[in-house]
């Protein structure tokens, strides 16, 4: 290695401390309203949220993930005042703070995160997801996340990649209903199959992926500025271990090397992204004055624009119907390894 990977090596291994301290001093910030932790074993998987206003997807979520076999949620509730939280305390498998400090700068929600992976997290499995997230991979309706992590194990894996994939209806985002409980992918039935590019980033060993709908209409001029799609939510953690950008991407670098979409390639998954829900509109003027979803609010100003004008996202040319995991596996989008 020569001297400057080296420097870059150390800086973030120093960046990685500073998460960690940055994770020990927000606990602080954390208001236990149902803690449930003491019924946690080492073989329980353990799902971590950050959820603010979510009542009308959080049954869903829930169940979904109960059935990919998560043993307990550990959430954070941030600011919410549509009864988030007493919904969640009410659910015999959540653990549940709640906190009214800034979203923004707890570095949007990972500082809290942090301190829960760590103190509830060291040695297990853990599952990091925003409430709009809905992890799928290959097989997943019969082989749930046990079978998983054996395979991954067994490969001598710690971390398990993933792409998000924006779902979206075929109309108007103001168009439809859907009910808590429904399964939000009946309404948001499209997606797009690429193009996505890739960024390599030698030193975090991870290249980051841009492509979908959102770069697709809102992100035309400024690609860069597109939301990136590459995750790694899925970890056996470790007290050490720190997410450096979301969950795109986590220190140490190595946990990063989870991607190999070539026909055949490694095993790998996706995350369902079901915000463009009907309650988008709202939530996206709300988010606007907020300011608490970017580092540079201002910049993103006209995206939250363009979906509060209730736009169309389906494309005749681009759009492909989501009827399943196969579907993403056959685009390029996820790894099926042995698993094919």
């Amino acid at each position: 290695m020569d001297a400057g990977a080296l420097a870059r090596a150390y800086r973030l291994r120093w960046r990685r401390r500073d998460y960690l301290w940055r994770a020990f001093r927000a606990r602080h910030a954390l208001t236990p309203l149902a803690d449930r932790t003491g019924a946690l074993r080492p073989d329980t998987i353990r799902l971590v949220a950050t959820v603010r206003n979510e009542t009308g997807r959080l049954p869903f979520f829930l169940d979904h993930h109960r059935r990919l076999g998560v043993g307990q949620f550990l959430f954070v509730v941030n600011d919410s005042d549509d009864g988030t939280a007493a919904y969640l305390a009410d659910q015999p498998d959540c653990s549940v703070w709640e906190t009214g400090a800034g979203y923004k700068a707890a570095r949007f929600g990972m500082d809290w995160a942090g301190w829960l992976l760590a103190m509830h997290g060291s040695g297990a499995w853990c599952l990091t997801l925003d409430a709009d997230e809905l992890l799928v991979y290959p097989h997943w309706e019969d082989r749930p996340l046990p079978d998983l992590i054996r395979t991954l194990e067994s490969e001598g894996r710690e971390s398990f990649g993933t792409l998000t994939v924006d779902l979206y209806p075929k109309g108007r985002l103001s168009e439809g209903t859907v009910a808590p409980g429904d399964d939000p992918t009946a309404h948001l039935a499209w997606f797009d199959p690429g193009p996505y590019r890739q960024r390599p980033q030698p030193d975090l060993r991870v290249d980051l992926f841009q492509g979908g709908v959102r770069d697709r209409l809102f992100f035309g001029s400024a690609p860069d500025r597109a939301p990136t799609m590459n995750k790694v939510p899925l970890v056996k953690w470790h007290w050490r271990y720190a997410y450096r950008n979301s969950t795109h991407s986590i220190l140490p670098p190595r946990l990063n090397d989870v991607f190999d979409l070539r026909p055949g390639g490694r095993l790998s998954g996706a995350l369902l992204h079901t915000k463009f829900l009907p309650s988008v509109i709202t939530r996206a003027a709300e988010e606007k004055a907020r300011g608490q979803h970017f580092a540079r609010a201002e910049v993103h100003a006209a995206y939250y624009d363009a979906l509060v004008a209730d736009p169309i996202l389906w494309s005749e040319t681009v759009s492909r119907r989501y009827s399943g995991w196969r579907d993403l596996a056959g685009c390029g989008l996820m790894g099926t390894g042995s698993w094919g």
